[in-house]
């Protein structure tokens, strides 16, 4: 017999509640789980197809090493020792700057993390590589510069707002706010709330949007400056908010005074009375903010990000309810690393900063490529695919044949994973404890720890596991006593002083603390990412705590365990902590408390962004005369997550959009194979004609292209994208305006 277990979705970052059926330790149905606070019930078709994510053909096994050009299976003891050796030996030898870990910035399982991170700063290095720097390291960085820390961005606080701004961003599609399709369509429909759309295309949420502004592609950060040149203008600044709460507004006013609004708003293909109408609505009224990569991925990524917080700024929307909001958070996503900081490290070959406490992939290949002595030799690919999810595939493929040493810790034999050295099977998130720290929620603070609802087949194991058991064989952890080793198997809080007291004696204990939580704790709870969960709840920040309390919890010395057991008690996920909605300021971390609105090193940027240079630099190449829109999201894609491509069985999943006009004018027909070409590469795909995109501008989703069962289904997108087509600053990929051609074939 068959029972429904609760368990979480690990599709996309929203994560919704799930209950899933399992029979005979197959997941058979699923349903959206109306306990989960967050999601209460809601599901999309990606959460309704886990099962094809949990039960494919190309799930790994067993530890696998290439030898001769083939895999062979081994054992798990002969994998660790040899890659803890030859690991060791690279490390010895070039330094630590010749090895990079990148993982743990997936969209369901962020627990290997706190040992990916603390196995790469044992080894001497700070080369964690992540998909938050392919996505979002310039809105980390802009929002960090104002409230004084990068991991404390805002979100938008929709529920409180009556003006929703979205900018690149298609949420009836890709969501990126709990229960987004629904919120929107609530918003829509309310007459006295305004969603509006800023989008080159008619999406989905342009559809139902009571304005949506039909920008011109690439032209985000020129209307930005437009905006707040319009704003400020019309005097439409909230004064009061400024003096009180914002420092350096003095310092910004010129770059928007005599500003050539008109002549920008040109450049852009917008009307200026529309734009002044958006503009007046939310400098006005109780309105908030939603940019996505739309933004983040497009020209002037990070110049563009930081007009948008000016935006916020000068209209009085940020750390005020309804506007946009610092989230409480157990654990955040990343870490503060000032690039002004001579102690925060650089790419060697590139030259880029961590933003976040993370290296943007983007740079990858060069370091690898490098001719320089301490160049990137070794790299774990943990519960990540880059020959599929980064730019450039073929500069991926070329560097990855040049490591001496590339590990994937994973679930399928993903293309990254045939490039390997060796292969080690991770568990799935259903079959182990894991959980997301994303903080989509305000003022609740969510968090759900999903548990095991299938066993595994063969011999994976977690991710956490996998890497601790690295450390082990690298001689990373410090000796434990029995004493320990055996109070980890009686009461917890009994547990704890004894850990307690080994970290007094032990000075390597502090820095190695997950994994010594694995090797005891871990033990008896079955899962070292349970443990480091534990860990993490005893040394919960002050501010988490307060928060804890005032939905709650006990405050004290006891207040980590009655979380921890919380957790356990709730499946369907709970409600941590409650942020005072009315002081979301005090959350701020700025020397003088205040928000700070200038950023001196990005004055010469800005100046640059003027309707003359914009309209010569988007003056279309007349090799590449259409643009690219590199990813688009929809129903139908998952990242690489979705490895059997069955799910999607009878639609039309991987097409370049392609506007009437332009399938004329180029002799394409819908449903015929065109060739697209751009300087990366090129590909054929199948047209699908539709006026929901725009005359100049072709789409294609991302996450195809992948090889299954010796077959490849779709287009892979990043086949036709250059990793040196980025950003200048964060080195994000400029994935919405590519310069290409297309021609019928």
């Amino acid at each position: 017999m068959g029972e429904w277990r609760k368990t979480g979705c690990v599709l996309c970052a929203q994560n919704c509640g799930l209950e899933v059926f399992v029979e005979d330790n197959r997941m058979v149905k699923v349903r959206g789980d109306k306990d989960n606070p967050r999601s209460r019930g809601y599901v999309c078709r990606k959460g309704a197809s886990v099962p094809r994510h949990q039960h494919h053909r190309d799930r790994l096994t067993h530890p696998l090493k290439k030898v001769g050009g083939r895999f062979e299976k081994i054992s798990w003891d002969q994998a660790i020792g040899e890659i803890a050796d030859k690991l060791k030996s690279i490390v010895s030898t070039y330094g630590p700057r010749s090895f990079a870990y990148m993982g743990g910035g997936g969209q369901g399982c962020h627990f290997e993390a706190a040992f990916g991170v603390r196995l790469l700063r044992a080894m001497g290095s700070r080369y964690h590589y992540s998909a938050l720097a392919q996505e979002l390291t310039g809105i980390f960085w802009a929002h960090g510069r104002a409230t004084g820390r990068q991991y404390l961005f805002t979100i938008p606080d929709e529920h409180h707002a009556d003006v929703l701004l979205g900018v690149g961003w298609n949420g009836m599609q890709s969501h990126q706010m709990p229960r987004a399709p629904l919120v929107l369509k609530e918003f829509s429909k309310n007459p006295d709330k305004l969603l509006i759309i800023i989008d080159p295309r008619r999406s989905e949420t342009a559809e139902i949007a009571d304005i949506h502004l039909p920008i011109r592609p690439g032209t985000d950060a020129l209307l930005a400056r437009a905006m707040i040149a319009i704003i400020l203008k019309e005097g439409w600044h909230h004064r009061e908010y400024i003096e009180k709460h914002v420092t350096g507004f003095d310092d910004i006013q010129s770059w928007f005074a005599d500003f050539d609004i008109e002549g920008a708003l040109d450049v852009c293909g917008l009307d200026y009375e529309k734009v002044r109408e958006v503009c007046r609505h939310f400098a006005t009224r109780k309105s908030c903010l939603h940019t996505d990569l739309g933004v983040y991925m497009n020209r002037h990524s990070t110049a563009a990000t930081y007009l948008y917080v000016i935006l916020m700024i000068i209209c009085g929307r940020l750390c005020v309810p309804g506007g946009n909001v610092i989230p409480g958070h157990l654990m955040p996503i990343g870490a503060h690393t000032d690039e002004r900081d001579p102690k925060t490290w650089r790419t060697l070959a590139t030259g880029f900063p961590a933003l976040m406490g993370v290296f943007p992939p983007n740079v990858m290949p060069e370091e690898i490529m490098s001719s320089h002595p301490e160049r990137l030799r070794a790299v774990f690919c943990c519960g990540t695919n880059p020959l599929r999810s980064y730019a450039d595939t073929t500069a991926y493929e070329e560097a990855f044949g040049k490591l001496d040493l590339l590990v994937t810790c994973e679930l399928a034999m993903t293309e990254t994973a045939l490039l390997s050295h060796y292969v080690l099977p991770s568990r799935s998130g259903y079959e182990s404890w894991d959980g997301t720290f994303f903080t989509w929620t305000f003022p609740e603070v969510y968090f759900q720890m999903r548990r095991p609802i299938v066993e595994p087949v063969g011999e994976p194991l977690e991710l956490g596991e996998i890497l601790v058991r690295i450390a082990d064989a690298l001689g990373i952890i410090p000796a434990i006593p029995d004493s320990l080793v055996e109070a980890a198997k009686g009461d917890r809080m009994q547990f704890g002083a004894e850990l307690m007291k080994y970290a007094v004696t032990e000075p390597s204990a502090l820095a190695n603390m997950p994994f010594i939580l694995a090797k005891t704790l871990g033990e008896k709870l079955g899962s070292a990412n349970l443990a480091a969960l534990w860990g993490l709840l005893q040394a919960a920040p002050k501010s988490f705590r307060r928060q804890a309390a005032r939905a709650g919890f006990t405050p004290g010395i006891t207040m980590g365990e009655e979380l921890f057991q919380a957790i356990l008690d709730h499946p369907e996920g709970l409600v941590m902590g409650l942020c005072d909605p009315d002081a979301n300021m005090e959350m701020l971390q700025t020397e003088d408390g205040r928000i700070h609105v200038h950023i001196p090193e990005m004055a010469e940027w800005i100046g640059s962004i003027t309707p003359e240079l914009e309209r010569e630099s988007l003056r279309p190449d007349p090799r590449y005369p259409l643009t690219l829109h590199a990813g688009r999201h929809m129903n139908m894609n998952a990242n690489t997550l979705m490895r059997d491509p069955s799910w999607n069985e009878g639609r039309r999943a991987c097409t370049m959009l392609v506007h009437p006009d332009d399938a004329a004018s180029l002799h394409l027909a819908d449903g015929r194979t065109a060739r697209i070409t751009t300087e990366a590469g090129s590909a054929e795909v199948e047209v699908e004609v539709s006026d929901s995109t725009r005359k100049g501008q072709v789409i294609i989703p991302h996450g195809f292209g992948l090889i299954y069962d010796g077959k490849i289904y779709g287009v892979n997108v990043n086949r036709l994208t250059r990793n040196t087509y980025r950003d200048k600053f964060a080195a994000t990929p400029l994935h919405r305006y590519v310069p290409c051609r297309v021609e019928p074939l």
